[in-house]
């Protein structure tokens, strides 16, 4: 596979079953708490490509991995060189 930069990245948190970004890429609203079930997330760790459609702008996310920290995507998400 391969190697998917680190601007294709976005962090994310798990809280029970509910997975939640603190700030949205696409749209800046903090807090969101995603649709994604806690199967998408296993698809997403067993690198399936897995779509997340964010709750608050409607706007999709392809997730081709995922670890225990962060969603890489098939876009870039953040500005080259920022954390």
């Amino acid at each position: 596979m391969k190697l998917i930069p680190f601007e294709n990245t976005w962090p994310y948190e798990k809280m029970g079953d509910d997975i939640y970004i603190e700030d949205c890429p696409y749209c800046g609203a903090d807090n969101v708490l995603t649709y994604m079930k806690p199967a998408d997330l296993e698809n997403a760790m067993d690198e399936i490509k897995t779509p997340l459609v964010m709750p608050c702008c409607h706007t999709k996310m392809t997730i081709v991995q995922a670890d225990n920290d962060y969603f890489w995507t098939t876009e870039p998400l953040r500005k080259r060189g920022s954390k």
